[in-house]
């Protein structure tokens, strides 16, 4: 049984004190003044489990790989890739709600982790300045252009009407530092659905600004991203930025079948004529690009679980394309290598019935064993995309993270 303790309030937290730690995962959930760390391992679980109500019977968290659970056929990655996806449930557990602190404990280690949750609880100290890091590009500008060429070919066919494709970026350094550059990373861009996740000698510095499906009982809540424009100093230019975007057809008509994806995964879990579209097309600004966001609710049925929908939306639609399937096996002919964590999520089940996962993307994933670091990014190709234009928003959205990992307060 889990007891939960009150800790001192506080809005600051030492990442320092994690670094003894073999496995954490952090989550910001910033619309609901939430955010939640998971710290050690009290049992690996194959997937949740639920009550009657639909409610999470522990706390569980997940690091879903963006091969894990794909639909038969989809890919032809190794096994691997799908296996490095894992759930647990941790030692213990520090939520913050608003300005309360609590902290979740199994009942074996109630002292031990008491004492470490305060400490987590202070000021991270000054980071030295981080170094350049030499970044390599997987795939240029040449290559990519040619597989755009390639998938149009298949969009004029009628084979898709939209896909997501993504390069990537490599860095090598065995001193790189993943606690404080998670610390610039977050301080720099305050990424709503951010996530801090550690197994063993691999890190995920995850700056997200997406949401893939939140939970609260049995509604749920998809919020797939398509469309971006870089931000400006200049408060004009930034607002005619974002005004453009908000005008834009071809961003818009990405948005509008990604949205179409999720209403239709949605649908095959949820209570009938319950899926609803709430917001479209919104743009939101963040610290270096404005994003259009469209929200779709539903109801889940009473005979499914929040896995259910889960399994049903995932991977998730604003990182793969439509028709869903069809465009994943485009993404395995073209890709340079399988994505892994990568536009895969990390997320939580709560026992309060609440759960919340996010798109793993503006993220930094680090290898402590090898010093190698890899950054992925990537826009959707449809009939109306310019392939410069997308090959730019690609660069736009790796400098974004790039930048914020060498932040300075």
């Amino acid at each position: 049984m889990w007891r939960t303790l009150e800790l001192p309030s506080s809005t600051t937290i030492d990442w320092n004190i994690l670094r003894e730690e073999k496995v954490f995962l952090y989550r910001r959930v910033a619309d609901q003044q939430r955010a939640v760390l998971a710290v050690g391992v009290k049992a690996w679980v194959n997937a949740p489990l639920f009550d009657g109500s639909g409610n999470a019977d522990d706390w569980y968290f997940a690091a879903l790989t963006y091969e894990s659970m794909q639909p038969g056929g989809a890919s032809s990655v190794p096994n691997a890739e799908a296996d490095a996806s894992v759930w647990f449930v941790p030692q213990w557990v520090v939520e913050w709600k608003g300005d309360e602190v609590r902290l979740h404990t199994n009942g074996e280690h109630d002292a031990i982790a008491a004492a470490q949750a305060e400490r987590v609880l202070g000021a991270m100290p000054p980071c030295p300045r981080a170094s350049a890091l030499t970044w390599q590009v997987r795939t240029n500008r040449t290559s990519y252009l040619q597989k755009v060429g390639v998938l149009l070919d298949h969009i004029q066919r009628g084979d898709i009407y939209e896909v997501n494709y993504c390069t990537e970026r490599r860095a090598l350094d065995p001193t790189f530092d993943p606690f404080c550059s998670f610390h610039r990373l977050l301080s720099a861009s305050q990424a709503p659905f951010a996530g801090f996740y550690r197994n063993g000698d691999r890190f995920a510095l995850c700056a997200s600004p997406e949401r893939f499906l939140a939970m609260k009982g049995r509604s749920m809540k998809g919020q797939p991203m398509k469309g971006t424009r870089k931000r400006s100093t200049d408060p004009q230019e930034d607002e005619w930025l974002a005004n453009e975007l908000a005008a834009d057809p071809k961003e818009r008509s990405e948005n509008i079948m990604a949205l179409d994806v999720m209403r239709n995964d949605l649908s095959r879990v949820a209570a009938s004529r319950s899926v609803r579209v709430v917001d479209l097309c919104r743009v939101v600004n963040y610290a270096h690009v404005h994003q259009m966001i469209s929200t779709v609710t539903a109801e889940l049925s009473d005979e499914h679980t929040p896995l259910d929908a889960l399994h049903a939306a995932f991977p998730m639609a604003s990182m793969t394309g439509a028709p869903k399937t069809r465009a994943m096996q485009l993404i395995d002919e073209v890709e340079v290598g399988p994505r892994g964590l990568f536009s895969g999520t990390l997320g939580f089940f709560a026992p309060d019935g609440t759960g919340d996962f996010n798109v793993v993307i503006r993220t930094a994933l680090f290898d402590a064993s090898t010093g190698e670091l890899s950054i992925r990014t990537g826009s959707a190709i449809t009939a109306l995309c310019e392939p410069e234009r997308e090959w730019e928003e690609c660069e736009l959205k790796a400098r974004s993270v790039i930048e914020a990992l060498r932040y300075v307060e």
